[in-house]
């Protein structure tokens, strides 16, 4: 599956240079990773984001946001992010930043 290189683009600028940031194609996309540990990605025109089990809830309410759902195993604390629900760069920028923020809690791999 192609991945939306525009979005990933994005991901790239809104992120910036931080540290122990890698990249790493995945699940049909591309995945960006904060020591080790997945923060944001893009599968098709989509952003996927690892928020983590407490904040599954809160998020997955949030618009455009659905449990991620690879292989008919919803994965807890993982959501994929529609593009009305990004369309927005402000929008954009807080998924980012929820990705990140919850990878920056978990030990480097």
């Amino acid at each position: 599956m192609a991945y939306s290189r525009e979005l990933a683009d994005s991901i790239r600028s809104h992120i910036g240079a931080h540290p122990g940031l890698t990249e790493k194609e995945m699940f049909g996309g591309i995945a960006f990773l904060v020591a080790g540990n997945m923060a944001v990605g893009v599968t098709g025109e989509e952003l996927m984001v690892r928020v983590g089990k407490e904040a599954h809830d809160e998020a997955v309410a949030l618009p455009g946001a659905r449990v991620f759902d690879l292989s008919s195993r919803p994965m807890r604390g993982w959501l994929v992010v529609a593009t009305e629900g990004i369309a927005a760069p402000r929008d954009l920028q807080a998924w980012i930043d929820r990705g990140v923020g919850y990878a920056e809690t978990l030990p480097p791999k």
